[in-house]
């Protein structure tokens, strides 16, 4: 197993180290040439997702960074006795990254999707490469509670199976959203993904219980036709800052810095969201190409990072609801220690609502506010974990106490984490956590089996609905055509 890892990291360390949006830059390139698209286009895909990429970092980097001087001014000013410093994401990525066991959980995955395709089990391409840390932490955690490399290993392909599938089941909905056609390849097997069975089982409770609801619902674009500015992004943006200022005790300059710092962001996450539409139409039309010829038309479709949807408003609206909400949860919840700072925006949780409600936006707000907490817990869990592993790579964050912990409020994959939590545990022949790993290993996969099967009612009232566009458009064509022979 160690020549294995030690293979990974030759093969993977040069390229991982040169940052997350060059990685992708190269990544994609070379896709686009492997299914014949012309170098200058195909290097023209490369650079406007790395563009994207480093743009929507950039963003987020000053959104979080806004919010999380305002909080921590809110927390002084409190007195709130929450001992667990949320770092944001990018620092846990630095720290997941600095293990040797990442690289080789990436081409455990690698050769994982290369025969799911070749089995035809897949039609998702995962490009996404970067992003494996998400699911790599998951495996690490299980081997920091206590299981073997094999056990991990294990957990991380069961679950990696799952994402490559939802990206399967999600594409429809995707095309839906973005108003693209079947053409288009963008999917993802992100990890925040992976709470849409969750999230389903509160939407069929809604349809059930509160159906009633969705006719006060609106979007962030007809709220904006309707009235005006006052529902538009930049203006949603505006509110979040006074509120979370007033929070603070920000003197009025504050609060008005901090205002159009967040009217700015959502504003251009909308704008970068569609750079990355343009960087995959030049793999777009390869992969068409390709699949007519050498694949009997078969389609491919290509798992890329989430912020191809970050265009959609209902993303950025939610999202600000729930930051005063988590705040209040983060202060009232019984067993949380983490004060929402770095993922105050939470960016782990509304792109999966999105999916799964299809932009209704009081759906998504109710539901993120219930599953919340488990992104709190699942934070405060792995603390101690996260902890030891930055001070173990050298990547813990100046200026914060040695004593101090640091961890995530809205780490991608709560319900994860405790897998490998309870898996890992189990490892060590603990009989209580055996039976607790097993039980919530055969739920994990129960409610994605029934998610599947909902998803996939979806999608053939997807395909339905352009079979039903599509008639009337072939009568008219029939009728011109008979015309014109007579």
């Amino acid at each position: 197993m160690s020549t294995i890892i030690d293979i990974a990291n030759q093969i993977f360390t040069p390229l991982i180290n040169l940052g997350a949006a060059p990685l992708m830059t190269i990544v994609l390139t070379v896709i686009a040439l492997f299914f014949k698209v012309k170098p200058t286009r195909a290097l023209e895909g490369g650079i406007k997702l790395g563009i994207a990429l480093t743009g929507i970092g950039a963003i987020i980097g000053i959104l979080t960074t806004a919010f999380s001087d305002a909080m921590t001014a809110f927390v002084e000013r409190t007195g709130i006795s929450l001992n667990i410093t949320d770092v944001g994401w990018a620092p846990l990525a630095t720290i997941t990254w600095g293990s040797p066991y990442t690289l080789y959980f990436l081409l455990v995955m690698v050769i994982v999707n290369i025969i799911m395709l070749a089995m035809k089990k897949t039609n998702t391409l995962d490009v996404d490469i970067f992003d494996i840390w998400h699911l790599a932490i998951v495996g690490l955690f299980a081997i920091f509670s206590g299981a073997n490399l094999f056990i991990a290993t294990a957990l991380v392909i069961f679950i990696g199976v799952l994402k490559i599938w939802n990206s399967d089941l999600m594409k429809p909905t995707f095309n839906d959203l973005l108003n693209a056609p079947d053409s288009n390849p963008m999917t993802t097997t992100h990890m925040n993904y992976m709470m849409n069975p969750i999230i389903m089982v509160f939407d069929k409770i809604f349809d059930k219980v509160f159906p009633w609801l969705d006719k006060y619902d609106f979007d962030a674009a007809k709220l904006n036709s309707k009235i005006g500015f006052w529902g538009s992004k930049f203006a949603i943006g505006i509110y979040l800052g006074i509120f979370v200022g007033l929070l603070a005790g920000q003197t009025p300059t504050q609060i008005f810095s901090l205002a159009f710092t967040a009217a700015v962001c959502l504003e251009l996450f909308s704008l970068i969201g569609a750079w990355f539409i343009a960087a995959v139409e030049p793999l777009s039309q390869g992969i068409t190409d390709f699949a007519n010829k050498r694949l009997k038309g078969r389609t491919i479709n290509i798992g890329l990072d989430w912020p191809f949807l970050a265009g959609r408003a209902e993303i950025w609206a939610a999202a600000n609801v729930l930051a005063p909400i988590m705040l209040l949860e983060a202060i009232i919840l019984p067993g949380n220690k983490l004060l929402p700072l770095g993922g105050i925006i939470a960016m782990g949780v509304t792109p999966a609502l999105l999916v799964v409600t299809r932009g209704k936006l009081i759906r998504m707000i109710v539901i993120g506010a219930i599953e919340l907490p488990l992104f709190l817990w699942s934070g405060t869990l792995i603390a101690p974990f996260v902890t030891q592993t930055a001070k173990a790579v050298g990547a813990f964050p100046s200026g914060l106490s040695e004593s101090a912990l640091i961890s995530h409020t809205t780490m991608e994959g709560p319900i994860e984490k405790f897998l490998g939590y309870l898996v890992g545990n189990a490892s060590q022949g603990q009989i209580e956590f055996v039976i607790y790993a097993a039980l919530a290993l055969a739920a994990y996969l129960l409610i994605f089996i029934w998610y599947a099967r909902q998803m996939k009612k979806r999608n053939a009232a997807y395909a339905a609905e352009k079979e039903e566009k599509a008639a009337p458009a072939a009568a008219k064509g029939n009728v011109a055509y008979a015309a014109e022979v007579k």
